[in-house]
């Protein structure tokens, strides 16, 4: 690469900046070409957040593509571009390393709805014009679940297999051909692509036709097939998915990295789970995730030469270890990493990472203000509250697998060995909402909670798929939970007698009370005796004939308030209060003895600074399969999808209305995803169940827009594709011709027939075309091509002068088209006739074309 070259300048204003490799220099594509990727060319791309609720941390992404057709030097050009370009940006950068078709999610989230794989190179990349943008003919495999992409492939039926979508681009029209064996996001989806690609076309004017089933599209089979020839034998299968499952991700293991001597040395240090103490400042390190991602880490002391070294290093660990050459690679500094890197880890602190202090919760700030978390919901999501628990609420006991309904006086004593449904109605912006809470205890059974998501699934029915439904497990209740009960929460050990109502204190038992508010008080029975008590927390003791209300020394004006409400709970005994050292005997008499217990005062727990994330569930092969939206967006939420929303103390599962019978697998997932994490995550983290138009707060709040009203009028894919402008001019032009045409002898090879139907087209009325779609393969101009004006099974150039000058149609040559004689003549007739050749004569206007073949005879 040119080393004097300037770098090109950075607009840190624009979120993304791509350039490519031409003749050793690095040049920047303009924006209509984005989502383009030319497989003999390299490409850098600098995504620079612009909003920071929308990014992984605030830190930029600088990605480096290859092609899989790209030369060394090509590539060797890039990185060196790429590592000055790194150094330029210094270290609140995280770089990535892509290769065709194994991209990084955070690289796929850039483009909407999806990216374009091209044939060719520089010149193909680079052109911006073209003289006659309708005279293509090419053919894309669409693949992808969220992350699509279209690859352009050879124009044959051999491409073709049952479990894709494919596009037959012909300029005016583009047929989108679906497999029998896709699914309906899947048509959706690339559907979405394939409108992109008209838009982005000259105008946007071309028509679209879509194949489900061939039986029904005739007309549109017809046209494929005067392109692509008659297609014999059967299709092939499907190709088979490659996505990489959770439980392969979830196998990470750390290493540090040095040099002695000439020597680089590769330790490992610890596998999951992984803590951010293993990283010292002055280190490097690889994290080897299943093998599916490596990353490199360097800590901000470590020296240039490291630093400089890092990426080679991984590209070099990832050969001694003999994975694919695609991949991929992340290469994060100290204070700059990815959500997706902190992850891994089981608890990632701002602090460590020598960041400031992010200050206390707002929860811990200051008493909640339910007046905004109506119209500020990212508030509501920070807090986990959809408002301060002040609605209705009805509760259930699962007892004989029936739900029981408990009386209000005793809402909020739940017993360990039970299930409960709680049912909470509230009003927001006028309209009337629901959250069921399925609360399960520690002593309960696989039976219980198969019948309480029984039961759940029955009130669901009832109210007619409103519920939001929140599986919670106890001592794990999010704040509104807490909230409902106005902090009274009190778990029980044991089982509920009759209609739910917890069973009489008869021997001694103790409470363990910790909170200090109404949404975040809660009460656990614990083991009575001394070693249970805490310093820092409250706990009653409840004997048969008396109540002590225990006031640890650390404890607080708020948490002793919340304890005079709580105590209630405990009617009928004499509550006597006893503060920590000042115990009467008998208080040590009825824990049996005294005995040591914690003393320091209790540090608020730790809230995680990660950024949520979301991601699209699927099961392909049995294994849960999540592909990740980064910079996400209401945008990426379909009505085909389940989707994973993880804000790290809860998760949310979206479902969309057309996710049909996969939406009984949603929880499933939930659990697995726990189970899986690399993190190693709690798995009584809360799993919320959201459906599609019934989002609460606490889970639009953490989208940097929502559109309350985006739903309404959603059109399904068959509802799309039903109402769609019917393609009556284009489609039934080029079906006319077809039936015109002699087709009787199409090539039985499965090559293709003749491979340009559309040519003869009028080229005067076609406008320039943009970069991204007016490009024939390998840069080559599409109506310069002698072929591309008739369609016939006669080869261009086979049949001499005079069986086609003067010659009436039904004296023509089996095979002939008679509008187009001329396409039959060799190239050296052709300039003898003609004065020009084939490529001249084709780049006139269709009138003067005409003209020209009437005065010749061959019209």
């Amino acid at each position: 690469m040119d080393t004097n070259q300037d770098l090109p300048a950075i607009d840190s204003h624009r979120e993304l900046q791509i350039w490519i490799t031409q003749n050793l220099k690095m040049l920047p594509l303009p924006e209509r070409a984005h989502g383009n990727f030319f497989e003999e060319c390299c490409y850098v791309i600098l995504h620079v957040p612009q909003s920071p609720k929308a990014t992984q941390g605030g830190s930029s992404d600088l990605h480096y593509w290859i092609g899989k057709e790209a030369s060394a030097e090509t590539h060797g050009a890039t990185v060196t571009f790429v590592q000055r370009l790194q150094e330029d940006l210094g270290d609140q950068m995280v770089l990535h390393r892509e290769s065709q078709g194994h991209e990084s999610d955070c690289f796929h989230s850039y483009f909407h709805p999806g990216v374009i794989y091209r044939k060719g190179g520089r010149a193909s990349a680079l052109k911006h014009t073209e003289t006659n943008a309708y005279n293509v003919q090419r053919l894309f495999h669409i693949r992808g679940r969220k992350h699509v992409s279209a690859t352009e492939v050879a124009l044959s039926w051999n491409s073709f297999n049952k479990g894709d979508v494919f596009l037959l681009d012909l300029g005016k029209v583009m047929i989108q051909w679906n497999g029998p064996q896709t699914s309906v996001s899947e048509k959706s989806r690339a559907l979405a692509l394939t409108r992109s690609l008209r838009d982005r076309g000259p105008g946007g004017r071309a028509q679209v036709g879509v194949v489900d089933d061939e039986n029904e599209a005739t007309d549109l089979i017809r046209i494929m097939e005067a392109v692509l020839g008659c297609r014999s034998g059967s299709l092939r299968a499907s190709v088979p998915n490659n996505s990489v499952s959770q439980r392969q991700k979830a196998n990470v293991r750390l290493y540090h990295v040095s040099e002695k001597g000439m020597d680089l040395i590769v330790q490992e240090l610890a596998t999951r789970p992984l803590t951010q103490d293993l990283l010292q400042d002055e280190g490097c390190y690889l994290l080897d995730q299943g093998g599916f991602k490596i990353y490199m880490w360097q800590g901000r002391k470590s020296s240039p030469q490291d630093k400089k070294a890092g990426f080679s290093r991984a590209v070099g660990f990832i050969q001694a270890k003999g994975y694919p050459n695609h991949t991929n690679v992340e290469v994060v500094n100290d204070g700059a990493e990815s959500t997706a890197f902190q992850q891994l880890f089981q608890t990632w602190s701002k602090e460590l990472d020598g960041k400031k202090p992010r200050g206390k919760n707002k929860l811990m700030q200051a008493k909640l203000d339910i007046g905004k978390l109506h119209t500020q919901p990212e508030l509501a999501a920070q807090l986990r509250m959809v408002d301060d628990g002040s609605g209705k609420v009805e509760v259930w006991c699962i007892q004989d697998f029936q739900r029981q309904s408990v009386d209000p006086k005793h809402h909020g004593q739940l017993c360990s060995g039970n299930c409960y449904l709680v049912l909470y109605t509230y009003q927001t912006l006028g309209r009337v909402r629901y959250i069921l809470y399925l609360w399960q205890g520690h002593k309960t059974t696989i039976e219980d909670t198969k019948a309480l998501n029984h039961n759940a699934e029955e009130l669901d029915i009832a109210y007619q798929g409103a519920l939001v439904q929140a599986h919670v497990t106890m001592g794990r209740e999010p704040p509104h939970f807490l909230a409902i009960f106005q902090g009274q929460l009190v778990v029980f050990q044991g089982s509920a007698g009759n209609g739910g109502k917890r069973l009489p204190i008869s021997t001694t038992r103790l409470f363990h009370m910790q909170g200090a508010d109404s949404h975040n008080t809660q009460t656990m029975e614990v083991p009575a005796r001394a070693s249970s008590l805490a310093s820092s927390d409250i706990f009653f003791l409840i004997t048969k004939d008396s109540g002590y209300l225990w006031f640890g020394k650390g404890c607080n004006g708020d948490q002793r308030e919340m304890a005079r409400k709580v105590v209630t709970v405990f009617t009928g005994h004499n509550m006597e209060t006893v503060l920590e050292g000042q115990e009467p005997p008998h208080f040590w008499e009825a824990l049996g003895g005294r005995a040591p217990y914690p003393s320091n005062k209790r540090l608020p727990e730790e809230l995680s600074s990660i950024q949520a994330r979301l991601f699209e569930c699927s099961s392909p092969s049995g294994c849960l399969v999540l592909t990740e939206m980064v910079f996400f967006s209401q945008e990426d939420l379909d009505k085909y999808d389940i989707m994973l929303l993880d804000t790290c103390q809860e998760v949310f599962l979206w479902l969309g209305e057309g996710a049909g019978e996969r939406k009984k697998e949603a929880v499933a997932w939930g659990h697995e995803y726990l189970r899986t994490h690399p993190a190693e995550r709690s798995l009584d983290t809360p799993i919320i169940l959201v459906k599609q138009g019934h989002e609460p707060a606490t889970f639009t709040g953490w989208f940097v827009t929502w559109d309350p009203y985006k739903w309404t009028n959603n059109q399904t894919y068959e509802e799309v594709v039903e109402r769609r402008p019917r393609p009556a001019s284009a489609i039934s032009e080029i079906t006319a011709e077809v039936h015109n045409f002699q087709l009787t002898q199409w090539p039985t090879d499965n090559k293709g027939g003749p491979s340009t139907l559309l040519a003869s087209r009028d080229s005067q009325d076609s406008p320039e075309n943009d970069p991204e779609l007016g490009l024939g393969v390998d840069g080559k101009n599409p109506s310069k091509s002698p072929s591309s004006h008739c369609s016939s099974s006669v080869v261009n150039g086979s049949l001499p002068r005079e069986r086609l000058v003067h010659q009436a149609v039904e004296d023509l040559p089996q095979g002939v088209d008679p509008a187009c004689k001329e396409f039959y003549l060799s190239d050296s007739d052709f300039q003898d006739i003609f004065g020009k050749s084939k490529e001249e004569f084709y780049s006139m206007a269709k009138w003067k074309q005409l003209q020209e073949k009437k005065k010749l005879g061959l019209f």
